[in-house]
């Protein structure tokens, strides 16, 4: 289906984006990543981004490589690999032909994407208005839509509370509670108990309100601003979860491989 030469291009390699590109990667696409110098990751086991730190990550069976430049992308990609830029402006959209365009920043607003960068361009969450700014967007609300595609307007509104797990929701988020330098005590995989210190940020406690398993964590010593998200507590405890691409993910990359798919089918 996929001609040797569609190459699609994703602003963004966070968790919800890593679904996207696991995907479309496993569908015969060639994937091509753009991100930012220091990118705040927090599910970084399941994080295309966290190629920025490591150079090399394996997320569920697919490698991921930092690349200097689109030529050595494309030598990466030709490895059957998926390649990380760091572009924060999607400077290489402008200078290279993609078939496909993804904007997976979830930064609830549109930071630069528009229609006419690439053939389709395809919009996640809220931000974008199909047919103006982009092509199609894609539902990532939780709920009854989530992943669906939008050929005309909006996706909803950002409702500012957290997914649900086992009746917890901003209660799994672990928040700074002042700014500086944080001290991780407690990282990804590690079983907590509810009251428990997970890091410190010079000798103020950062401390759970549920226990679980630390689904996700900040990179140690990175500089965070008091009320920012630097992790979460999975009440579930399972730990395999820690290393696995979310129910979310998936079902918002399905939407945006659909999308493409029905568009190729077309072209």
């Amino acid at each position: 289906m996929f001609s040797k030469n569609t190459i699609v291009a994703v602003r963004g390699g966070g968790d919800i984006a890593s679904g996207i590109i696991h995907r479309l990667f496993n569908a015969g696409l060639k994937v091509m990543v753009l991100e930012i110098e220091k990118p705040t990751v927090i599910r970084r086991k399941v994080s295309f981004a966290e190629v920025i730190y490591e150079k090399e990550i394996n997320v569920e069976g697919i490698t991921a490589s930092l690349a200097v430049n689109y030529d050595d992308a494309i030598k990466i990609i030709e490895k059957n690999q998926v390649p990380v830029l760091v572009d924060p402006n999607g400077e290489i959209i402008n200078k290279h032909n993609f078939t496909v365009v993804v904007d997976a920043i979830l930064a609830k607003k549109n930071l630069g994407t528009k229609k006419n960068m690439a053939p389709l361009v395809i919009g996640v969450g809220p931000g974008f208005v199909a047919g103006e700014d982009v092509h199609v967007v894609i539902e990532s609300n939780r709920g009854h839509h989530l992943g669906k595609i939008i050929l005309k307007g909006m996706a909803e509104e950002n409702t500012g509370k957290p997914g649900e797990i086992q009746g917890f929701s901003e209660e799994r988020v672990i928040r700074a509670n002042s700014n500086g330098i944080i001290k991780v005590m407690k990282d990804i995989g590690a079983i907590v108990d509810s009251n428990e210190t997970v890091a410190v940020i010079g000798k103020a406690q950062i401390k759970t309100k549920i226990k679980g398993v630390v689904r996700g964590m900040i990179h140690d010593g990175f500089y965070v601003i008091k009320g920012m998200k630097i992790g979460d507590v999975d009440p579930r405890g399972i730990i395999n979860h820690c290393y696995t691409i979310s129910d979310k993910a998936r079902a918002i990359g399905g939407g945006v491989l659909e999308a493409i798919c029905n568009f190729l089918s077309k072209k």
